[in-house]
């Protein structure tokens, strides 16, 4: 790789250019404020005064970001003993406990917030990027560092101690910054290309519900209710074809070179990684997953998800959905719209991992409209299935871009033009 683009300007391999010098190695400990870092409240709960405080948990903190969905609470009370975490905006949050070593920079927006006990809150040092910092945790030296040093427990465990003791190759600020700035620029592109297809994805659930769902409004001729007398009704069995994955583990690659990645149901909710499973590319071609493919995991964590990354072997415990009579779009929808109903169904049933059956499918019924409805819908919802596809390669290759190029710029291998002014 020669070049990349960036904020900061441009990377170049360390040959080019300067080496290392001015890298210096730092414990964790070094670049926090007074060498401080605490965890958070003990225990938070399911609290609803007017004067309650939320609270971030391990679940909050996920690539990079905190996210505000499911906060649980604690009450004004109980967060007065916590006062050293309580959060007061530009912190480095680290999970400690279970998914270790995930982190998130706190935005102003969560000031007054507080931290669970699973989460440990650093103060950077001003002398240090806080961004950088934040970067030096998806590295993968710091990654072994972590993982060689927690406890074997069912639940990993990060104490504050060997927290304090990592070791951080850092250089100087100004290219701290540039780093950050790079790195940052492309997570901000993949932030961005993210929320764009929820977007996408809101404004197809809300056409599929006016014409499925909500009652009949003057108007609109495909909406529900009366519309829906001279439709016919099938199952969702009916309307698509249900391919169940293969046990990939007696499929092997046979070389280096003739082989997949396997599609399970972490690689459908994370995407393929250096973890994955390998299958032989010598396979019968229905089992293999394109993008763009509708996958619906029907055991232990139910979902249904069009695959937007690479070409990969279709594991067992999902099926790849698809329909010779029907769009994408229609047979997608009706799987999403079933889902709740399917997901209580395997609740309910009494073993150690939830599934449904082919009978559930049998039994969720789908509303068909005629032909021509049915063709003046697929102009209106191809396009956001298309653009939704699109949208989705487009992350995958910026998501690549990212992956390769951050532990080049952590280790000094590829450098960044920055301004030694800064």
């Amino acid at each position: 790789m020669s070049e990349c683009s960036g904020k900061a300007g441009s990377c170049r391999e360390l040959g080019e250019c300067e080496n290392t010098s001015g890298w210096q190695e730092y414990q964790f400990a070094d670049v926090l404020v007074d060498g401080n870092i605490s965890y958070g409240i003990v225990q938070p709960g399911f609290h609803t005064e007017i004067d309650s405080v939320p609270i971030v948990r391990v679940n909050n903190i996920k690539d990079g970001k905190i996210k505000i969905e499911d906060v649980l609470k604690v009450s004004s009370e109980i967060e007065q003993k916590y006062q050293r975490t309580r959060l007061e905006g530009g912190e480095l949050l680290i999970t400690v406990v279970g998914s270790v070593g995930e982190c998130a920079i706190v935005p102003d927006s969560l000031k007054g917030w507080n931290v669970a006990r699973a989460v440990s809150v650093a103060r950077i040092n001003n002398a240090f990027d806080k961004r950088y910092i934040k970067y030096c945790f998806k590295s993968e030296d710091l990654k072994f560092q972590m993982y060689g040093k927690t406890n074997d427990t069912v639940q990993p465990t990060l104490n504050l101690s060997l927290l304090r003791s990592l070791v951080l190759s850092i250089p100087p600020l100004p290219e701290q910054k540039a780093i950050a700035a790079v790195l940052s620029s492309l997570d901000d592109k993949i932030d961005l290309l993210h929320r764009q297809n929820q977007t996408l994805e809101a404004m197809a659930e809300t056409l599929f519900r006016q014409w499925f769902v909500e009652p009949a409004r003057a108007g609109e001729p495909h909406a529900g209710g009366e519309a829906q007398e001279d439709w016919a009704e099938m199952p969702l069995s009916r309307i698509a074809k249900f391919l169940n994955g293969l046990a990939c583990q007696k499929y092997p690659p046979k070389n280096d070179l003739e082989k997949l990645p396997v599609l399970k149901i972490r690689e459908l909710s994370g995407g393929v990684s250096e973890s994955s499973d390998w299958a032989t590319s010598e396979m019968n071609p229905e089992y293999i997953v394109e993008a763009g493919d509708v996958i619906f995991a029907w055991s232990a964590s139910l979902m249904v998800k069009v695959w937007g990354g690479e070409r990969c072997v279709l594991n067992q415990h999902l099926f790849k959905v698809t329909s010779d009579e029907f769009p994408k779009w229609f047979y997608l929808m009706w799987c999403k719209h079933h889902l709740a109903e399917f997901i209580s169904i395997s609740s309910s049933h009494a073993t150690t991992m939830g599934h449904i059956k082919r009978g559930d499918l049998d039994a969720a019924m789908v509303n068909v409209p005629s032909p021509e409805e049915l063709k003046e819908m697929t102009k209106q919802m191809e396009p956001l299935l298309d653009k939704q596809i699109s949208i989705a390669r487009q992350t995958r290759t910026l998501e690549k871009l990212r992956d390769t190029l951050l532990p080049k710029l952590m280790s000094g291998e590829v450098r960044v033009e920055f301004n030694t002014a800064q």
